[in-house]
This record gives structure tokens, sequence and C-alpha cells, in this order.
């Protein structure tokens, strides 16, 4: 297996409002879509972005969709600058999201901080200083 990943689905609670935070909030590209799918992407740089209902991705995998709390995984987006992760932040808490940790200087040299999507997927925004050249 090739060290890639293709696509990151994510378990949502209602399409719609996924799509508005996604692709009116955060500005996310969407693949033309029928109204009535129960699914969108969003192609983005190397890879695609998916939303799914929550109970049927359980379902396709085959897991009890009764967990809670922290998945043990987050989202990354780099930027280019300090100023870049304030800005996004600020866009994804206006767009519905929950700023969840304020972006900060961090222990590895660059500075994030992490929102959390309407579904509480986490994501983290950070400007890395040595690959963001």
């Amino acid at each position: 297996m090739g060290p890639k990943i293709t696509l990151v689905t994510l378990g949502v609670s209602n399409i719609e409002d996924s799509i508005q935070f996604y692709r009116d909030g955060l500005g996310f590209p969407i693949r033309e879509r029928d109204p009535d799918d129960d699914i969108a992407f969003f192609p983005l740089e190397g890879t695609w972005l998916a939303i799914y209902p929550r109970d049927r991705l359980a379902e396709d995998a085959t897991v009890s969709d009764d967990g809670n709390g922290f998945s043990g995984v987050t989202l990354a987006h780099n930027v280019s600058s300090k100023t870049d992760v304030d800005t996004i932040l600020e866009r994804a808490e206006d767009a519905g999201g929950q700023v969840v940790k304020l972006a900060q200087e961090v222990f590895w040299g660059g500075y994030s901080g992490y929102f959390a999507d309407p579904d509480e997927h986490l994501w983290e925004v950070a400007y890395p200083p040595l690959t963001a050249e």
C-alpha cells in the first residue's frame, strides 16, 4: 500500500448543515451533486473530503454509532502565516464552528489553534515555520 490518503469521510448529523459549513462558511469547493444525494464531496489539494450521514457511515463500516467524546483523530490545515491561522479560526467560528483552542505558540515551534465543525470533528490550523517557506 502506498503512503497516500485519497479521501477523508466525516460522519455528520445533518448533511445540509455540513455542506453550508464547509462550502459557504469555509469556502471549500464542492463537487456538483443531486440534492437528493446523502453524500457530498469537496475536492481539495491532494485529497478529497466527503461528508456522509454518521449513522450510515457507521453501518457501512459495521461498527456501532454510539460513540461520543474524543475520537482520537484530528484533521490539519497548514497555512503560510500566523495571521492566516487567526483568520481561518475566526472564519470557522463565524460559519458555526467552535474554536476549542485559541491560536498560540506551540511546543514544536509553530503557531496553531483548533476548531470543531458542527459535528465536533477537530481541525487544527497551523503555521509550521519549517515547511511554510
